[in-house]
């Protein structure tokens, strides 16, 4: 699946995107999705202890309405995080304003509230009580780029996939957004995305299903080791297309489908990193078990020094090979083998006989390949990260301002 944006919303999913001048720039900054049906939802949120309002209030509502779920707002530009009681209160306020300009067909409960941007300011409430009327009379079923790039931060690009499945004949969608360019890290940080299916699946298979399917894609990213308080991934299901995933098989053929959506959104976010100039997809093999393997290529993935090499293009494999050794796993270099693309540069605990120009031509691509065989098993995970550049230290040092 190529990781292109498609807009396509799956079937009883409408969408808008509007500026509300949250943001400075006057760009879109306010998202809002509504399914025709009531939907069986599941989330998974960020492991940082500080939490900001919408995330602390969104696990309240997926603990008693995750089978009854209507429609989902998201603003940018401030991340309602560290705002204490006024936080909440206005968490609450704009689920009741979204609930109040879908004619009141939806209730307050039934609706997700995210938020992403500058930590400790407060929501601007009277720009989102003029926005929200607005968004909710443009929805349509068009309107999945506009809701992606209005989640935008530092993105540069708006973050959408879309597949289709079938089971049992039956065609089924699954189709998501996401934005994040920078403190990006495995285990939900940072990042915000939500996915929708014209499927019919309940509120617990969908928590497997999505585990799983972040196991394999938004756990596996990372852009500088970063994690935040406001991450959020959210799964959708309102059962439209008339497709029921109930058996194993189903859960298989439809889990197949969400994995690849949320590949395709994790590798877009690790493309677009803050800065960056180049997709590493980093191939671990070898390993004991594939937890081995993904430690290994977590490791590597945040290393500054193995990220600045690929920036400058400096084909410096000591930097992976250490990297693995300080992963915490028991790793033997006499065992291991490195390549960058085709070209193999480290076996056996020493150098290989290798060019320098051709190793150096592997990683001067916009996207890169690389595999660490550590030769200890069967066992293998795939990593996608990014460099890191000068660029990225100049929109962190004004990010503010």
């Amino acid at each position: 699946m190529p990781d292109t944006p498609t807009p396509s919303l799956p079937c009883g999913f409408r969408a808008a995107g509007v500026a509300a001048n949250i943001k400075k720039t006057g760009q879109p900054d306010l998202a809002l999705i509504m399914s025709d049906r009531e939907c069986s939802g599941a989330a998974l949120f960020t492991t940082n202890k500080v939490k900001a309002a919408p995330v602390m209030r969104d696990m309240a509502i997926m603990q008693d309405h995750a089978s009854t779920l209507r429609a989902l707002v998201i603003n940018s530009g401030c991340a309602n995080a560290c705002t204490g009681e006024q936080g909440l209160r206005d968490v609450d306020e704009t689920a009741q304003l979204v609930a109040s300009a879908l004619g009141g067909t939806v209730t307050a409960e039934q609706v997700f509230v995210m938020s992403t941007g500058v930590i400790g300011v407060p929501l601007p409430m009277d720009r989102l009580r003029a926005a929200i009327p607005l968004a909710a009379s443009e929805l349509d079923t068009l309107g999945l780029l506009r809701t992606a790039h209005a989640i935008m931060t530092t993105d540069t690009v708006p973050k959408v996939a879309s597949k289709q499945g079938r089971i049992n004949g039956n065609t089924f969608t699954v189709s998501g957004i996401a934005k994040g360019s920078g403190m990006i890290h495995p285990n939900m940080a940072t990042m915000l995305s939500v996915v929708m299916t014209d499927a019919a699946i309940s509120a617990d298979q969908l928590r497997l299903l999505l585990s799983k399917a972040a196991d394999l894609s938004f756990h596996r990213i990372s852009i500088d080791g970063d994690t935040s308080t406001n991450d959020t991934l959210l799964i959708l299901a309102n059962g439209v297309s008339g497709v029921t995933v109930e058996t194993e098989e189903q859960q298989e053929q439809f889990g197949d489908v969400l994995n690849t959506v949320c590949q395709s959104l994790a590798r877009q976010m690790a493309r677009d990193g803050e800065g960056a100039t180049k997709l590493i997809t980093l191939e671990i093999t070898g390993a004991r078990d594939e937890g081995m393997a993904s430690t290994v290529g977590r490791t590597i993935a945040r290393s500054p020094l193995v990220k600045t090499a690929f920036y400058g293009e400096d084909a410096n494999w000591g930097r992976v090979i250490a990297a693995a050794g300080y992963s915490g796993e028991d790793v033997n270099p006499q065992l291991m083998s490195l390549w960058f693309g085709p070209v193999l540069v480290f076996q056996n605990g020493i150098p290989a006989q290798y060019s320098e120009q051709e190793a150096t031509q592997a990683i001067q691509p916009r996207e890169v390949q690389v595999r660490l065989d550590l030769g200890l098993g069967d066992a293998s995970a795939t990593i996608w990260t990014c460099d890191l550049s000068h660029e990225y230290v100049t929109i962190n040092g004004r990010y503010r301002t």
